[in-house]
């Protein structure tokens, strides 16, 4: 069905091939001196803080400007993963749950009586946990393809391009796409550059807040005692809470394999 589908386009003028940008602000590539003043916006107590020196250190041999851009869009998404975990494991954590099957077999109940939310990751039929992996890897691949980012008038955000922003896939897709991934219902379309700005500070300062308390939760499941604060108040796991599979998936390749190894 490919080779029929494509057939057309050798006999398409290469102009009308050609995709359509939409236009936006001028892309310009972030320098020190940009980090330094988004920092202290950020935070004006902490102010520009890097103590790994991760900025003048150029992992992929491409500058520091391109390399500023690769940390600026690392913690943007982190941040936003992180701020749905940390949400989603408070509302797993109270035991809520849809009210219907997963599968025929399986319940969303059930899955929610199997324990913590890593308990609950482990429970999920193996089928479940390929097709959440897969749909993550395919939205990495579109926010990482330089022709999806153009249709949305931006580049990669090693290139110069807008870094946390998300490219739509309305009209990169052969089939209906109804909302985005970014701002599906439109909300901030129509705002200010000036509101845009303000709500970017806060989403990375909450993001910031919730990758430590993520990881405050999970390693006090690991390890008890090492965040005081939650010390008896999260239960124990005894899986590897960075391990994708767990013994109930070893029938995927190397998944066995992979077992036989321990972070702890």
């Amino acid at each position: 069905m490919l080779a029929f589908a494509s057939a057309p386009l050798a006999f398409t003028p290469a102009a009308a091939l050609a995709p359509t940008v939409n236009p936006r602000a001028e892309l310009k590539m972030e320098s020190l001196s940009d980090l330094k003043a988004l920092a202290s916006d950020l935070n004006p107590i902490v102010g520009y803080w890097d103590p790994m020196n991760l900025v003048e250190y150029d992992q992929f041999s491409v500058g520091q400007e391109a390399s500023i851009g690769f940390l600026r869009q690392a913690e943007i998404k982190h941040g936003r993963v992180a701020m749905a975990a940390f949400v989603g494991y408070i509302v797993q954590s109270n035991g809520i749950c849809f009210p219907w099957n997963l599968t025929p077999d399986v319940s969303y109940a059930s899955i929610s009586a199997a324990g913590s939310p890593p308990d609950q990751w482990d429970a999920l039929p193996t089928a479940s946990k390929v097709q959440i992996l897969l749909f993550i890897g395919f939205l990495e691949i579109m926010s990482e393809s330089n022709y999806v980012l153009e249709q949305s008038g931006n580049k990669h955000y090693m290139k110069g391009g807008k870094a946390g922003a998300f490219p739509s896939l309305k009209g990169v897709m052969p089939h209906p796409v109804p909302l985005d991934l970014f701002d599906p219902f439109g909300l901030s379309k129509n705002a200010s550059p000036e509101k845009k700005a303000k709500g970017l500070l806060a989403e990375i300062n909450n993001g910031r807040l919730a990758m430590l308390g993520i990881m405050g939760f999970l390693a006090e499941q690991k390890v008890p005692g090492a965040v005081p604060a939650l010390t008896g108040k999260v239960p124990l796991y005894s899986g590897e809470v960075m391990a994708p599979f767990s013994a109930t998936d070893a029938g995927l390749p190397y998944v066995s394999d992979m077992l036989k190894y321990s972070l702890f």
